[in-house]
Order: C-alpha cells, then sequence, then structure tokens
C-alpha cells in the first residue's frame, strides 16, 4: 500500500519552528502537539538553524567559562541588590520614624 505524504505550506513549518525556540519545549512534544513526526519537525528546526548561522550545538570550551563566568558574576549583582534593597527600606523606615 502506498504510503500519503502530507504536504505542508512554508507558514506552518515556520510557526511549528517558532514555537520550539520560544517555548523551550522539546521537539517531540510540539510535534505531537502539533500532529507531526518528531523528525519532520527536527528536520525543520535543523534547516532554520542553519538558515540564521545558529550553531545551535554545545558550548565550545571559551564560552562555557565565560558562561561559568557570567552565572558567577549574576549571582553577586543579585545578592548586592538583595542587601541594597534591605539598606533602603530600613532607612526608610528609620526616616519615617519607625521603630
Amino acid at each position: 500500500m502506498a504510503e500519503v505524504r502530507r504536504k505542508f505550506d512554508e507558514d506552518f513549518k515556520q510557526g511549528a519552528v517558532r514555537i520550539v525556540r520560544e517555548t523551550g519545549k522539546p521537539i517531540a512534544q510540539v510535534a505531537r502537539d502539533l500532529g507531526i513526526n518528531e523528525g519532520t519537525l527536527g528536520n525543520w528546526c535543523a534547516a532554520e538553524r542553519r538558515r540564521s548561522g545558529d550553531p545551535g550545538g554545545a558550548l565550545d570550551p571559551d564560552e562555557r567559562a565565560e558562561l561559568v563566568r557570567l552565572r558567577r558574576e549574576n549571582a553577586e549583582l543579585a545578592m548586592q541588590r538583595d542587601v541594597l534593597k534591605r539598606s533602603v527600606a530600613l532607612w526608610v523606615q528609620e526616616a519615617m520614624g519607625g521603630r
């Protein structure tokens, strides 16, 4: 028996790839939700990455090191922000005659 191949227009393909990219959901889940083959959606996503020049793969050692450094810096800045927020809150409370 002959296999019937469905045809998808370009808008559908781009929309499916956009769902994967913007929601961060796994390709398999998005494919199931849309009722298409996981491999087909994977191919569309790979083609889009090639078109946009996004390698989308693993990070090289320099990028990994930078990511670690930036995460550490982000955590430190968040801690400093929290300390400053508490300080300002105490200062305002004191200035308003609290305590």
